[in-house]
């Protein structure tokens, strides 16, 4: 858990200061783009390893 509020913190830290207001907002909707694509990514794998699907 605590690298979790780690991880957090320096997200949070890292568009303290940012400027323009909607370069943060571009920045902050692309790392949860990229979250979704790599928590897709990571669920396929785990759907073809546990179905027995041929690699």
């Amino acid at each position: 858990m605590g690298t979790l509020l780690h991880f957090k913190s320096l997200y949070t830290e890292a568009f303290d200061d940012c400027r323009p207001s909607f370069i943060v907002l571009l920045l902050k909707g692309y790392a949860i783009f990229c979250a979704i694509l790599l928590f897709m990514a990571l669920y396929a794998f785990l759907y073809r390893a546990f179905t027995g699907f041929d690699f």
